[in-house]
């Protein structure tokens, strides 16, 4: 069936069956809308464990690490390791979402806030971010997918044999020496760049698959709700370590077949031999054009900050039976998932040496090499593969459903719709969950490739970061001061780089809005290998059939001599300043800007410095920066001049969050009546007493736990090394 084997259909059939099982049998648990949401608060390590791992852990993740590494080299595993500096704090900040004692996050900023309107309006856009995660994942699964189901050159249409055609031509420009091009190739190198044909073409559609996927999580996590949503993130968990291990020994296999190495560390030293040096550099070299160490280092900076005003933080976190369950299960659940990334990472540098010449849509990579090296062993891998991809999208896809249910439920429908009446609750939240997973499917659909989608949601968050941290950390943050923050972040990084080209669509194809970057030819020096060699006589070869004319316009090659030194000038794409879905090109021929706008970089570009001479990263660095810095400007700047909110609700908070989160509800609740009797109950934890800062002592849990964790941070690293040196 589209080249699947029996074996193959079985184990997916039984995969669907055992998750559907599971989401009927936990519909019998739920009696009210805190079963359904939060799984009643009664989950424990293993379970918060392996939850915090699947909602972390999607097929984007397993198939961007690789086709970053593709690109990029070990650099590109920072695509997915960005998260890896921030995940200490998890040990600090997860007993805070605990304590908030809240169902979703909306309800923190109506509490701190006292605005019902300020937590719908967290709700719209947490619900935006958790489709936009909903949809990386149905892209991410599609595109690897599709990819285990390919054509053949005889199964063709003559549009798609006419694209494979001019992919090829690519194929061979981007492999030439770019000095050895002629004008009129460099003209067509970048022409057929902007175009970016395919030479991959498959039997099956991408949404087809994304609506048979949305349906069986509809079925499963709309009728049993978060425990549904938990109990299958156990199930595939497993399944999700177990796929990323399973590629990478079929990979050094076949390495050693082709290149006569042997064993484990043979394998690797190929890799090293045949692959330029810059792809070992793990922080970034000339020829990443992603990943360098100073864009890793803005990253790493937003995503410690935008990361805890997530939605699904609060329900990770908030389910769990106590504090200590809440950290422990978040921390290690998150660290599993970066141990995870370093093998996905090194199976890209696999790749490259087996696909580079076999793939120009990098993000199929992973379910080509799936049937290329699962499939002759014919015990039904390929089935498993697919069905491990699913289980990585549908263990995070329901999560993210019932976090965007419940806020569309808890903070629009309840408090601003007269009808409502509490009997509703899990009609309404099962009905937004559909819509949700709807969504995020139509939404999959607006994207050209899997990191664009990963950069959109990095970033999203900067609108309500700044709300967040200091509403939890300074007491002088207040209402107006928020507002101010989130409306004029989600103004300038959201709203007008949307709706500007829309309402100006001249503004698409003006000439200084195409301006890209100009990277210089980059001259590096190998010594040469068999695969250099033979790469060099192609290119001979490829001299002689050409005309006199062609000959004079385009230098002879030199023959290369097994271990001579030679040196090779290739020029990076292009890529756009302004616009994130880059400069595409027409069917008329006529070029205009996709996606958003950067104003922010219009800005430097125009007032500052021109934009067209720094380097790409340099550019996506800078813009990041300003996105994680100008909400927390504002917010301040504005609370600085404005009255902060009452002592009474000032007080009531804090002390909330300084009260110990008891198992037993009754004692949790006799605890907190205490507090509100006594708001100076806690006072002596404050390091800054008297002050309007919030920051407390922390207690020997605390100290050990978190360095621990950034102790981990440094064996990861360390791990990453390792395995990608050796063979150097």
């Amino acid at each position: 069936m589209f080249g699947l084997t029996y074996l193959d259909v079985i184990m997916i059939l039984i995969y669907f069956a055992a998750v559907i099982l599971i989401g009927v049998s936990s519909m019998r648990r739920i009696k009210n809308k805190e079963d359904y949401f939060l799984g009643g608060r009664r989950f424990g390590k293993l379970i918060q464990t392996f939850a915090a791992f699947g909602q972390a852990t999607s097929t984007e993740n397993v198939v961007g690490v690789t086709t970053t590494t593709f690109h990029n080299g070990a650099s590109g595993i920072w695509s997915a390791m960005v998260m890896l500096f921030s995940t200490p704090m998890y040990w600090i900040t997860s007993p805070w979402f605990r304590r908030l004692r809240l169902l979703t996050m909306g309800d923190f900023f109506e509490e701190r806030y006292r605005s019902r309107r300020m937590a719908a309006v967290y709700a719209i856009i947490g619900c935006i971010c958790m489709m936009a995660n909903i949809a990386i994942g149905l892209s991410a699964m599609t595109k690897t997918i599709v990819a285990t189901l390919p054509k053949t050159a005889a199964q063709f249409s003559p549009q798609e044999q006419s694209e494979y055609d001019r992919a090829m031509i690519l194929e061979r420009l981007e492999k030439s020496d770019y000095a050895s091009l002629s004008e009129t190739e460099r003209a067509q190198l970048a022409e057929l760049r902007l175009e970016r044909p395919q030479k991959f073409f498959s039997h099956l559609s991408e949404s087809v698959i994304i609506w048979v996927v949305c349906l069986i999580v509809v079925l499963y996590a709309v009728s049993g709700g978060l425990q549904a949503a938990f109990l299958t993130d156990l199930l595939q968990g497993i399944l999700i370590i177990g796929l990323s291990f399973l590629l990478l020994p079929f990979a050094y296999v076949k390495i050693n077949q082709i290149y006569g190495s042997s064993g484990f560390h043979g394998a690797l030293q190929t890799i090293h031999r045949h692959l330029p040096e810059s792809f070992f550099d793990i922080f970034g070299s000339p020829a990443s054009i992603d990943f360098t160490w100073y864009y890793i280092a803005a990253l790493a900076l937003m995503s410690t900050i935008n990361v805890v005003v997530a939605p699904n933080m609060l329900v990770a976190t908030g389910s769990a039976k106590d504090e200590y369950t809440a950290r422990v299960g978040f921390t290690s659940g998150n660290f599993m998932k970066r141990l995870c990334t370093i093998f996905w990472g090194m199976f890209g540098l696999a790749a490259v040496l087996l696909y580079r010449d076999a793939l120009s849509n990098s993000d199929l990579l992973w379910g080509f090499a799936t049937v290329d090296l699962l499939g002759p062993v014919n015990l039904g891998l390929v089935g498993l593969m697919i069905a491990s991809l699913m289980a990585a999208l549908m263990s995070t896809a329901t999560c993210l459903m019932v976090t965007a249910s419940s806020l569309i439920l808890h903070n629009l429908y309840r408090p601003f719709f007269r009808g409502y009446k509490p009997s509703h609750d899990i009609l309404v939240g099962r009905i937004t969950g559909v819509i949700v997973i709807a969504g995020g499917a139509l939404i999959a659909t607006q994207f050209d490739n899997i990191l664009q989608m990963l950069k959109f949601t990095w970033e999203f968050n900067v609108v309500l970061a700044a709300s967040f941290w200091l509403g939890m950390k300074w007491r002088k943050a207040n209402r107006p001061a928020a507002w101010s923050s989130i409306l004029s972040t989600m103004l300038l990084f959201s709203l007008m780089p949307i709706f500007t080209p829309v309402l100006f669509p001249g503004l698409r194809s003006h000439p200084h809005l195409l301006k890209m970057t100009n990277p210089a030819p980059l001259v590096r020096t190998f010594t040469a290998h068999e695969m250099d060699v033979a790469a060099r006589q192609k290119e001979i070869a490829e001299w002689e059939q050409l005309g006199p004319l062609q000959q004079r316009q385009r230098p002879r090659p030199q023959p290369l001599q097994l271990g001579e030194s030679f040196s090779k000038t290739d020029i990076l794409p292009q890529r756009s300043i302004f616009w994130t879905q880059g400069v595409k090109k027409a069917v008329d021929g006529t070029v205009h800007g996709a996606g958003m706008l950067n104003l922010e970089l219009l800005l430097v570009d125009t007032y500052l410095t021109d934009l067209s001479l720094k380097p790409y990263a340099w550019n996506e660095t800078l813009r990041v920066l300003i996105r994680t810095v100008f909400p927390f400007l504002i917010l301040m700047l504005v609370a600085r001049f404005t009255r902060q909110e009452s002592q009474e609700t000032l007080d009531r908070f804090y002390v909330k969050m300084k009260t110990q989160v008891q198992v037993d509800p009754k004692k949790d609740a006799e605890e907190l009546a205490r507090s509100y009797e006594n708001p100076k109950r806690f006072e002596s934890m404050k390091l800054l007493r008297g002050s309007d800062w919030e920051f407390y002592r922390w207690k020997q849990v605390d100290s050990v736990g978190f360095l621990a964790s950034v102790g981990l941070v440094f064996v990861l690293i360390g791990i990453m090394f390792f395995l990608v040196s050796i063979g150097g």
